[in-house]
């Protein structure tokens, strides 16, 4: 077992942080046990418990209660529960590690971590046979494989980039040169090795995979998968002139503890910078205490600036979370933006902040790098919103308020396309949440209106179409006429039908406006997506 203090500075003070150590850091813990409200928890000494979705008070002090009773190693638990008093001074008490989970990390993301840092013991023993330190390096861990499989070696993430490469080449192919110049495997190349069901084979096996040359210009691989934690960390290839004997497979299998732990150790690092920008990001985007210091921090010095919020539409969960990461990338390369420039991933939203003139509505370069952010994600159909100016830092927060305005009329398909700018469409956005607010405070069971709707159900009438339309041309008999396709002396007699049938003071200001707004938020409905068939008195 290692310590809780290794565990602490191994996934960093941006994911988890001490709230109270009763017995001390040094405390060992073992394995990651998730407790959830009303399962079942089967723990023993030293474990991590994790307190996913218990909030309740009650709940969480019964936790603690469970966990000294077996010696876990620490509860951790998100906020409010882990800022609580009563809960802390109960963990302290039983003498119950407790450690606050950052409110912005997904607890699978946690649990990953976690296990990584976890199997990094074991790892690191594996790799000191290798002669790799803990501060090794990657391209030192590629030559000494090499030279135990005495082949020229790759080190590839489980996206196919080169991490890293041994110094022997000279005997490999036209698709290793290829993959080290370009530092990614050429899709031809991937492309061929999928149909080979390689990359099938990485995800489910742990043992080296031998791979024939079929196709003219390369050679024969051996493959060895690198997995830690259930997770594949990337791969190991090694070009070979055929089928290796079984005692150089072996050794060469060994290598692969080695390689996860400096995969461990990147990926762990890289998401610690990530929760880190995007805790920045939160801060300034939401308004939130710091705000002005993690602007500072993230260079936002010289406005105007403005928020591009975009959502992506996937029905596969891990696709669309990829593409979000794509998205995020891009968006930190905008023109204009710094080389770490501010966009992180917030819930299911990518949010970026770009200066103002990158996506002024005078700049005739708007439309093509909106419509190339989009492509970005393919076929997960993203929708771009941009929110208003904002001069100052303080107006980042309503910048990204009108941005997810924009973003909810693109979902609810209110805008036409997949790209949209408050300044163009801010009118919607007011009727969209006027809608939902009216429609929240249930505003449609008060007044004649609803006597006017079931007066078009049971009779088959038009009434509540035809009054909208009045309304929204203020009462003109001709323009209204033509919207509905009728004369105007037959919008005549269906008004006074209309007003016999209900009673209708169409000659107040109040009551036009109140029926006007009544009728917008059942036009909207009331989580603000249009329902088309309102106009018709449905």
């Amino acid at each position: 077992m290692i310590g809780l203090q290794r565990i602490l500075d191994t996934v960093g003070s941006a994911v988890l942080s001490a709230v109270c150590v009763p017995v001390g850091t040094s405390v060992p813990v073992g394995d990651v046990v998730i407790a959830e409200p009303d399962g079942e928890l089967e723990l023993r000494a030293g474990d991590l418990v994790l307190g996913v979705n218990v909030i309740d008070r009650k709940a969480v002090l019964r936790l603690v209660s469970r966990c000294a009773r077996r010696s876990a190693g620490a509860v951790l638990l998100k906020t409010p529960a882990a800022a609580d008093a009563e809960v802390i001074a109960a963990a302290s008490a039983a003498g119950v590690a407790l450690v606050q989970v950052s409110q912005q990390a997904g607890w699978t993301q946690v649990v990953s971590l976690l296990r990584a840092a976890l199997d990094s013991k074991g790892l690191a023993e594996s790799a000191a046979s290798l002669g790799a330190t803990e501060a090794g390096d990657l391209f030192g861990v590629a030559d000494a494989i090499s030279g135990i499989i005495d082949a020229p070696v790759t080190i590839e993430d489980h996206n196919s980039h080169v991490l890293a490469y041994s110094t022997r080449q000279e005997r490999g192919d036209e698709a290793r040169v290829a993959t080290i110049m370009g530092r990614h495997v050429p899709e031809e190349v991937n492309a061929h090795f999928r149909r080979q069901g390689v990359f099938r084979r990485i995800a489910q096996d742990t043992r080296p995979i031998y791979v024939p040359a079929v196709v003219e210009g390369t050679k024969p691989r051996l493959v060895l998968p690198v997995h830690a934690g259930g997770d594949v960390l990337g791969s190991i290839w090694a070009i070979v002139s055929g089928p290796v004997p079984d005692d150089r497979a072996a050794a060469f299998a060994d290598a692969a503890d080695a390689v996860a732990l400096h995969l461990l150790r990147r990926r762990a690092e890289a998401d610690r910078e990530r929760l880190a920008l995007t805790d920045m990001v939160a801060r300034v985007l939401h308004g939130k205490d710091g705000a002005a210091d993690a602007a500072r921090l993230l260079g936002l010095t010289s406005g105007p600036w403005r928020v591009i919020a975009v959502g992506v539409q996937c029905e596969d969960t891990d696709e669309a979370e990829r593409k979000r990461l794509t998205v995020r990338e891009r968006l930190s390369r905008f023109p204009g933006s710094r080389l770490r420039s501010p966009a992180a991933v917030i819930g299911d939203v990518v949010y970026g902040i770009v200066h103002a003139k990158v996506v002024s509505s005078a700049s005739g370069s708007r439309c093509e790098w909106l419509r190339a952010l989009g492509d970005t994600a393919g076929r997960a159909m993203p929708l771009v919103a941009v929110g208003g100016l904002a001069a100052t830092v303080h107006g980042l927060a309503a910048s990204r308020e009108q941005a997810d305005d924009t973003l909810g009329l693109l979902a609810a398909g209110l805008v036409t396309g997949t790209e949209a700018v408050h300044d163009d469409v801010w009118a919607k956005a007011v009727l969209r949440r006027v809608a939902m607010a009216a429609s929240a405070a249930r505003a449609m069971g008060t007044g004649p209106l609803r006597q006017l709707v079931d007066h078009d159900h049971q009779c088959g009438t038009s009434y509540v179409p035809t009054l909208e339309t009045w309304l929204e041309e203020m009462g003109d008999p001709r323009a209204t006429a033509a919207r509905l396709h009728i004369h105007p002396n037959t919008l005549r007699h269906r008004m006074r039908r209309l007003q016999d049938t209900v009673d209708l003071r169409l000659d107040c200001p109040e009551v036009r406006s109140a029926l006007l707004l009544q009728l917008t938020a059942r036009r909207y409905g009331p989580d603000g997506v249009p329902r088309p068939e309102a106009r018709y008195g449905a």
